[in-house]
């Protein structure tokens, strides 16, 4: 056997052997390959935290999502997310004109789950857990202590808006407690929810919040869900309420929102069967949508 031939099996062998190394400590992985797609019209949107109504126009929008999910042998389980869109999008919940996307694919979080709890890394896409309108987190950890969950979140950054923030829960004898806390610049800001399913049709809840440097408001709300139709009353010490009604039936449904400054809301979806489903909305500002989105 000569030299070259000798070298050549060691270096299959060195490959090989590595690649053994590499996956030895996964016992299962997995990749799911997804997409959506939607294209309507709109008329009267405003931006993205806005106020300025848009032109009417059309939307049109694709994506192509990649979620990978593995277990090693000493029970950790790894996930991880990637996705690509393009085309303009639409806020159907908030009426609004989110613009065109970026048309590049991004990194969605990586976390590693097992008895310890879940870590989750995403650099500046894990929401406040006390607010959305709060500076994004980084990193999260995930546990359950008895009866209590926990989850805590931190900005790595140390914005001055929100390094950290915090959710706790816990339910017993139909009653689900809630706190969730995050400093902010002028102070600490809490939150204390309660719920409570009264029966299989009529819900209680009843929350007080306390936002750092304003006063607390306490908010008592009640729900019923009966036959398909839905009714969800709330109204809260700062004179303000929120009045909205349902009616599901099939793949079809209806809503009905209006609060206290008489600005309403009205939607309907409707399920077309192979993963389409139709969605048009109009509210009280002249804002309206319609359209179709899809899933792949």
């Amino acid at each position: 056997m000569n030299n070259s031939t000798r070298n050549l099996k060691m270096k299959k062998l060195l490959i090989a052997s590595t690649a053994l190394v590499a996956t030895a400590g996964m016992a299962s992985a997995d990749i799911t390959i997804s997409g959506h797609a939607a294209a309507g019209i709109h008329s009267g949107l405003h931006n993205a935290g806005g106020t300025t109504a848009q032109a009417d126009g059309i939307f049109s929008n694709a994506g192509i999502d990649f979620a990978m999910s593995g277990a090693s042998d000493n029970g950790i389980t790894f996930a991880a997310s990637i996705s690509a869109d393009a085309g303009t999008e639409i806020d159907q919940g908030d009426f609004e004109l989110d613009g065109a996307d970026g048309a590049k694919m991004s990194l969605g979080s990586v976390s590693m789950s097992g008895s310890f709890g879940t870590l989750t890394f995403d650099d500046g896409g894990i929401e406040n857990l006390y607010s959305d309108g709060l500076t994004n987190a980084d990193v999260s950890y995930a546990t359950t202590i008895g009866a209590v969950s926990l989850t805590v979140a931190h900005d790595a950054a140390a914005s001055t808006n929100s390094a950290n923030s915090l959710s706790a829960g816990y339910t017993a004898s139909g009653m689900a407690f809630t706190l969730t806390a995050s400093e902010a610049a002028a102070g600490t800001s809490t939150k204390l929810a309660v719920a409570y399913a009264l029966n299989d049709t009529i819900s209680l809840s009843g929350k007080t919040d306390q936002a750092a440097g304003a006063e607390s408001v306490k908010t008592i709300g009640a729900s019923t869900t009966l036959n398909g139709v839905s009714v969800s009353v709330e109204s809260a010490n700062n004179s303000t309420w929120d009045v909205d009604l349902g009616y599901t039936a099939g793949g079809f449904a209806l809503t009905y929102g209006v609060d206290e400054t008489d600005g309403w809301t009205a939607t309907a979806t409707s399920a077309l069967g192979g993963g389409a489903t139709f969605a048009a909305g109009v509210d009280s500002n002249d804002s309206m949508y319609a359209g179709v989105s899809f899933a792949f």
